[in-house]
């Protein structure tokens, strides 16, 4: 067989792949690496130079199923392509390639390259029909050999893991015990505390970034445990890691193989492989009460529940979205009562005005035009009525709740922080004890100890100040002097509602406790105004109606007397604002009369002035002494007063005198200004240019 390599093929270099399917075979099968790293004494048998054979490694620890991260294997394509190598080694053709694709792409290269394939046994040339007949089926035959061990591994894997005997990596917070192989809770107080508090937070704020943001705030941490469970180590917490634990069924205390899968994807044009979370009811095993849990299963299934909620899909109209720092307050509650509809929140103007919008038909292409939207501010305000309506009875119950709250989360906070302080001092006791215990002539050893005994001291004492800075900010530990302040404001539940230290995500969260749903309909009445309907979480349903807010629509028949007497005697709008807010007359809003207000209540209702405000009269086109207003500048260059602002704002034209709210806007027009802006009309065509 010595017969298939040629001088043609000596003259290049020879390879030598190697290839091992994981890191464990390198541990577990030293001689198989051993017996790979040989070949090279091969090469030299067959007529390459020491200095001509080339070894391949990159891919220790690679499956050979795909190429993706077989950086060696595409480097070895690389080199045969430029006809660099005359031979590549393997201690079997199966370490080349497990895939098919991959195998024939390799045979095509070497064929056409002329390179030959030698493996202990043999030497194979793919550009020989027989030698590729073989070749092919030594290719297939791997690849379904690959097939037949996962399926081996595969049903042993499941076949354990029915029994709940199959060992999976232990998340923070669990440890392996192997007498009894089962998980059982971390010994460790402080990871079990960090744990536990996940839960409660969740409980309490309801998304996975309130909890981060309490660690935060807290100086907290998170526990993270090595695959093999040996190694324990602290991180800053992340709303993905709270989502991790959140998800993990382990901590009910369930044993669950198969909760994710494989799948594969083509992206540009190449197969990407990944996996998915698979569904809660697609697992394939779950034993429940398999081991000691940190909440029940009701609990972790309505965990899952609140976080689907939370995420905010166009295919899932169910789903209310977590409570955000908006200032919609029933954001995510509202149903269109037209077409049934999730309604969604816009924020607009200026003002950042408020609506509900419902644009199902838009979002389902059968039409470009809104189904309705309403006003918010209006519609939140008599929910919210009716809502401090509901707990007002539970007052007493409710400062009692907020203390009992406060003082758990002091003694939740100090038991984390001391057991933090604890581990601190137990890694300086250590570090005091290696320090004792070297000869105190080996001065290079004993220095170095010191100062790690020096650093443990001093990271005690940075806790310590840590740990009194957070209980000084957070502020949870009440005096007896916050504690009647609590209860004097909870028997004013509107006033704690309307405080400035109330967020609106905490206002959402309180509404989503009561409230399931909130359904919109627009009255086909005359004065028009919403229907609403709550659906409380008891399952009750409450209706009201709410009137069309109608800017500046007067409350009594003295506010629509004083209106007319005022703008008969030509007051200006924000003097009749003024004198109805002094006079106690306010609008149905309930908020304060301003001058767009009145004007808007004046325009409504057909009232006039007798005759212009001196502010409302046009000014001149140009004064006396030659400065032209924006008008008098259109005028004069036959273009639209909007060209003239777009002239000013681009720092073609300068104003010599600023006007302000009532003012216009004086400017100087030279012979050289004139002709620079008639060459820009002449230049800009558009409808912003053109003369009236």
């Amino acid at each position: 067989m010595t017969d298939k390599i040629q001088p043609t093929h000596r003259a290049r270099r020879a390879v030598v792949y190697l290839r091992q399917s994981t890191l464990r075979q390198l541990t577990a099968h030293p001689e198989s690496t051993r017996r790979q790293y040989a070949l090279r004494e091969r090469a030299q048998l067959l007529g390459w130079s020491a200095a001509a054979v080339d070894v391949i490694d990159d891919d220790l620890g690679q499956s050979g199923a795909e190429t993706r991260r077989r950086a060696g294997f595409r480097r070895l394509c690389d080199h045969v392509a430029r006809g660099l190598i005359g031979a590549i080694f393997v201690l079997e053709l199966s370490r080349l390639a497990r895939s098919s694709t991959d195998w024939h792409r390799l045979l095509d290269l070497c064929s056409v390259a002329d390179v030959v394939l030698v493996d202990e046994q043999a030497i194979y040339h793919p550009g020989d029909a027989n030698d590729r007949l073989l070749l092919g089926i030594k290719g297939t035959m791997s690849e379904a050999e690959r097939g037949w061990i996962q399926l081996r591994l595969r049903g042993a894997r499941l076949s354990k893991a029915r029994r709940g005997d199959y060992r999976l990596a232990p998340p923070a917070g669990y440890v392996w015990d192997r007498p009894t192989a089962r998980l059982r809770l971390d010994p460790d107080a402080e990871v079990q505390g960090a744990i536990r508090l996940v839960f409660e937070r969740f409980a309490t704020d309801r998304t996975a970034y309130a909890v981060t943001r309490y660690f935060l705030d807290h100086g907290l941490r998170l526990p993270a445990r090595s695959h093999d469970g040996t190694r324990l180590s602290w991180t800053p917490p992340r709303p993905s890691r709270i989502q991790e634990i959140l998800h993990n069924p382990t901590y009910a205390g369930a044993y669950v193989f198969g909760r994710r899968e494989p799948r594969a994807e083509i992206v540009d044009g190449a197969i990407v492989r990944h996996t998915t979370r698979v569904a809660v009811g697609a697992w394939q095993i779950l034993h429940r009460d398999h081991h000691p849990a940190y909440v029940t299963w009701e609990q972790f299934m309505a965990n899952q529940e609140t976080l689907r909620a939370n995420q905010v899909a166009p295919d899932a109209p169910t789903r209310h979205g977590a409570a955000r720092e908006g200032a919609a307050l029933l954001q995510g509650l509202v149903l269109c009562g037209r077409c049934g509809h999730r309604m969604h929140t816009s924020y607009s103007g200026r003002g950042r005005r408020l609506r509900y919008v419902c644009a199902s038909a838009v979002q389902t292409g059968q039409a470009m035009t809104l189904c309705w939207s309403v006003a918010a501010p209006a519609i939140d305000r008599h929910v919210a009525d009716r809502l401090l309506a509901a707990v007002a009875p539970e007052a007493i119950a409710l400062s009692l709740a907020v203390s009992e709250e406060a003082a758990a989360q002091v003694a939740t906070l100090d038991r984390q922080w001391a057991a933090r302080i604890e581990r601190a001092r137990y890694e300086a006791l250590l570090a005091e004890r290696r320090y004792k215990a070297v000869d105190p002539d080996h001065r290079t050893v004993a220095q170095t100890l010191e100062r790690e005994w020096e650093t443990a001291l001093h990271a005690i004492d940075r806790l310590e100040a840590e740990r009194t800075a957070v209980r000084a900010q957070a502020h949870l530990a009440l005096s007896p002097d916050e504690r009647a302040r609590v209860v004097e404001l909870s028997r004013d539940v509107p006033a704690l509602w309307h405080a400035a230290t109330t967020t609106n995500a905490q206002r959402k969260t309180i509404v989503r406790a009561l409230v399931r749903e909130v359904a919109l309909s627009p009255r086909d009445t005359p004065d028009g105004g919403t229907k609403v309907r709550v659906l409380w979480q008891t399952g009750a349903v409450t209706d009201f109606v709410v009137v069309r807010q109608l800017a500046g629509r007067a409350t009594s028949p003295e506010a629509v007397a004083l209106i007319r007497r005022l703008v008969a005697a030509m007051t200006p709008a924000d003097a009749i604002a003024a004198a109805l807010n002094r006079a106690g007359l306010r609008p149905v809003t309930k908020a304060r009369w301003t001058k767009a207000a009145v004007h808007a209540y004046c325009h409504h209702h057909g009232i006039r002035w007798p005759a212009p405000m001196p502010t409302s009269k046009p000014q001149p086109y140009r004064r006396a002494d030659g400065a032209y207003s924006t008008r008098g500048v259109a005028r004069r260059l036959r273009v639209t007063p909007a060209a003239v602002g777009y002239w000013a704002k681009q720092g073609w034209l300068t104003a010599v005198e600023r006007g302000g709210r009532g003012r216009p806007q004086w400017y100087r027009l030279d012979a050289a200004t004139v002709a620079h802006l008639r060459r820009l009309r002449a230049e800009h065509t558009g409808p912003r240019f053109r003369s009236p």
